[in-house]
């Protein structure tokens, strides 16, 4: 089940990460011309889980879910939008930030979850800004206080209104004895540039910062009066505008509903399957190669729509990894695995990157980077097995170099018909896709080695099988049919009885070598710290800040330093 504790509003007793406009209850969208307006109006009485109600445009993982798909859609479906208007379509509040009931009874792996799918959120958002030129604008009035003001730091420009009420705040240790999980601490230092001492006052202050202060300490850009408000915002959304690359004639494509059919033991969509083996904890995700070349044209592309295998393909791999994160705790490792030509996978790379200047193309590439990273960010183990008639090449290689460890399989298996396994890289794993460190997963695999990543660059367009991609250090082990099921059901078995936490733990270190950027301090730092803080007496116990809040009680800590 999603949540031991309490039971999912839906009655599915699953949560659904699928969602689209018409089934929307806490957003509402209006674009006029290349402007958007992205109204938060939570409903409070319709919250993913059952007993408590988001009040004050409070948050819980259901309308970031929406956020998520509102997101997604500007991008494809309303690609003349330059600029988007984040505002509250609730009078005197902007957002008081994630729900404090729902966080109170939700289990210990929803919350860690949850925290980690609205920082994926708010990237996103930063990412629309940095290489989609879909730049976002906040408009705070009234209270804007934890996860709202770190909705608003994601923003590229936040106006506070000046009337004496509105302010902004990060509430969260004096509260609820617990941190800014969503990337709130980073992004005030790393992002805004907030200085420390001051960042210190900030994060410590209940009641938060307004007016003057906050545009000195640039906790906000600028602070705007109530009577010039509207005329403010509407010359910022023209400058922002007039900076933005985005096409001002081209027509989106309609991110229709995804295609799957659940069972009882895994998910079959168009493009991948799932096959979930709870008994040894295993879920193995299958990704199909495309079964027709590539369009011709651009144009071509935008008639497929959703439908283009790419695009189809990411949505579906996105949709299925999610799926696992908040619905099977229990499994112990993802498998990957693959089938089809891997020609074909390079041949649809090569397609995007002759059309890199077209809108739809930019998109669909970066949204194979957010997919590929959502997979770096997942705590289960991660294996790739590399078979006969597998189409590990190009943007699809990419899950070889994203497992933990990765098995090739020399030759084929007596009776096997299908090509012998190969490896296939392109222009595409040189740094299209880069990884939260910035780097690229080829770059991140040979840290120190750059005459290994020299070797791997000149291999682009070879078939590589199983020895030479071992040679070359494209994979971990290249096993025969002797060895082969034996050494992976040892794999397997031991990955099962090692501690989760210690495996979550290793992973996570092990994933992300080389530099740290405001994303690696976001998921592995803070993210580590968050993690390890819900779990403590201080805000979790009976007598914890976070369960006691609203109580009328104090919260009894533990004073000792850990």
């Amino acid at each position: 089940m999603a949540d031991a504790d309490r039971k999912l509003s839906n009655g599915t007793g699953r949560i659904d990460f699928a969602t689209d406009p018409s089934r929307y209850r806490h957003w509402k969208l209006s674009v006029e011309g290349d402007v958007a307006t992205l109204s938060m109006d939570v409903d409070e009485n319709a919250p993913l889980f059952e007993g408590y109600q988001l009040k004050l445009n409070s948050y819980d993982l259901g309308v970031d879910i929406e956020l998520a798909d509102v997101l997604e859609r500007l991008r494809f479906e309303h690609p003349q939008v330059r600029v988007v208007l984040l505002r509250s379509g609730k009078p005197r509040v902007f957002c008081a930030g994630a729900n404090i009931r729902m966080l109170a009874g939700a289990t210990h792996g929803h919350k860690v979850n949850f925290c980690k799918f609205t920082n994926e959120t708010r990237n996103a958002i930063e990412d629309a800004s940095a290489f989609s030129g879909q730049r976002m604008i906040c408009v705070v009035e009234g209270s804007c206080a934890g996860g709202g003001y770190e909705l608003a730091l994601a923003a590229d420009h936040i106006i506070l209104t000046d009337d004496g009420s509105s302010t902004v705040s990060l509430p969260e240790l004096p509260l609820l004895a617990v941190l800014p999980g969503t990337g709130g601490l980073t992004r005030v230092t790393d992002k805004r540039k907030v200085r420390r001492d001051h960042a210190d006052v900030f994060c410590t202050t209940e009641e938060g910062v307004k007016g003057k202060r906050a545009v000195e300490w640039r906790l906000v850009d600028e602070v705007v009066p109530n009577t010039r408000l509207d005329d403010v915002v509407k010359e910022r959304a023209q400058e922002f505008a007039g900076k933005s690359d985005r096409p001002k004639d081209a027509k989106g494509i309609s991110l229709s509903p995804l295609k799957r059919t659940r069972s009882a033991d895994g998910v079959e969509y168009s493009s991948v399957s799932v096959e979930l083996s709870r008994a040894e904890r295993i879920a193995t995700i299958t990704l199909r190669g495309p079964d027709a070349p590539p369009p011709k044209s651009a144009d071509e592309m935008g008639a497929q729509g959703a439908e283009f295998w790419p695009l189809r393909l990411a949505r579906e791999l996105d949709d299925a990894i999610l799926d696992i994160r908040l619905n099977e705790f229990d499994t112990a490792v993802i498998v990957f695995k693959s089938e089809g030509d891997p020609e074909a996978v390079l041949a649809y790379d090569r397609f995007l990157q002759a059309n890199a200047s077209h809108w739809l193309a930019r998109e669909i590439v970066l949204k194979w980077k957010r997919v590929l990273k959502r997979v770096d960010l997942t705590s289960r183990s991660l294996v790739t097995l590399i078979e006969p008639g597998s189409c590990f090449a190009g943007t699809l290689a990419e899950l070889v170099f994203a497992a933990d460890r990765s098995y090739m399989l020399i030759g084929r298996m007596d009776g096997d018909n299908r090509p012998p396994a190969a490896i296939m890289l392109g222009e595409t794993n040189t740094g299209t896709l880069p990884m939260s460190n910035g780097l690229s997963r080829l770059a991140t695999r040979f840290l120190g080695e750059p005459d290994s990543l020299e070797r791997a660059r000149k291999a682009l367009g070879q078939k590589l099988d199983a020895e030479r991609a071992a040679e070359l250090g494209l994979v971990t082990f290249a096993l025969d049919d002797i060895d082969w099921e034996d050494e992976i059901r040892v794999f397997f078995e031991e990955r099962a009885s090692f501690s989760p936490d210690g495996l979550t733990g290793l992973e996570a270190n092990l994933r992300f070598g080389g530099p740290e950027t405001m994303e690696t301090k976001i998921f592995a730092r803070l993210t580590a710290w968050q993690n390890w803080i819900f779990q403590r007496p201080n805000a979790v116990g009976e007598e914890g800040a976070l369960r006691r809040y609203g109580t009328g009680q104090k919260a009894v800590f533990d004073t000792k330093r850990v």
